[in-house]
């Protein structure tokens, strides 16, 4: 599992366990709006983290999905540039974008008046409204990228399928496009899963520049982000089970882990701690 490829899945994992820590001031403030007695502090910082996250798995998934653009499409050029070393430094360098780009989201709340919310100067200073068509970006600029970049792929595989003989090759293809598979799934999820939270947004915006003449648009940005907060921690949730669904080495992975193991000769499935030095190619074959 130590693959490039699941260096950047495991950084989203964090990124999904990290958007679940907002998860108990989100339910608090439905239960009880006001008064936050969290402090002015996890105020700013529960939306700065979670808006950290936001660009941060966007910018992964766009940059998985070029690694894997240039594994199909160009392997030998992939083989030299793309090294761990090199994509563990990419990481870094999305966490640290991710963490700039959201540092204005930390000035723009603040607990007034019992409750948690963004500040009248964001407002009428306009960098509430600047912040939230940045994130917007963020969401649909790399959705266009991520649909040039499949649609690429796509027919790339799609012209070599008929031309493979060889076994070997064969096998690296059908990995392609099981890696291929998972990661549009992942795609369309984060899509539909985000989409009514940046609709939301917007109209929320839009109902806050506009003060008491947008009412009706702030009362229907309301209803969108009681969906959009389902959907947000919906999205963090669903990838292990894409995960799961689609990838056999991550269901191997998972199996070692929690020292699974299938039976022989059709017993079904036992639980149990491997106490052996099997070899791991060995454990992985027993998984499939």
């Amino acid at each position: 599992m130590r693959t490039t490829t699941n260096l950047y899945l495991s950084s989203m994992a964090l990124s999904d366990i990290l958007i679940f820590a907002g998860l108990p001031f989100d339910l608090y403030r439905l239960w009880r709006y006001r008064p936050f007695v969290f402090g002015d502090f996890l105020c700013r910082f529960q939306f700065y983290l979670s808006e950290t996250c936001t660009y941060a798995t966007i910018l992964h998934i766009t940059t998985l999905s070029m690694e894997r653009y240039l594994a199909i499409c160009f392997p030998l050029r992939a083989k030299r540039l793309v090294t761990k070393q090199r994509v563990k430094l990419v990481i870094v360098a999305l966490w640290l974008i991710s963490l700039m780009t959201a540092g204005p989201i930390f000035f723009l709340f603040k607990v007034d008046q019992q409750e948690c919310k963004h500040t009248d100067q964001a407002v009428h200073s306009g960098l509430l409204q600047t912040m939230i068509w940045v994130s917007t970006v963020y969401f649909f600029l790399p959705l266009t990228c991520l649909t040039l970049l499949y649609g690429l792929i796509s027919r790339k595989l799609w012209k070599s399928r008929q031309e493979i003989q060889e076994p070997n090759a064969r096998n690296r293809a059908r990995y392609h496009r099981q890696t291929i598979k998972m990661l549009v799934l992942v795609v369309l999820a984060f899509a539909l899963c985000w989409l009514p939270f940046h609709v939301g947004r917007i109209l929320f915006s839009n109902a806050a520049w506009n003060g008491t003449d947008a009412k009706a648009l702030y009362h229907t940005a309301q209803y969108f982000n009681l969906v959009s907060m389902v959907l947000f921690y919906l999205s963090a949730s669903i990838n292990p089970v894409l995960y799961n669904l689609m990838s056999g080495r991550y269901r191997c992975a998972v199996c070692r882990l929690l020292g699974i193991h299938r039976v022989p000769l059709g017993t079904g499935w036992s639980s149990r701690r491997s106490q052996t030095n099997t070899p791991i190619n060995t454990e992985i074959s027993t998984c499939v």
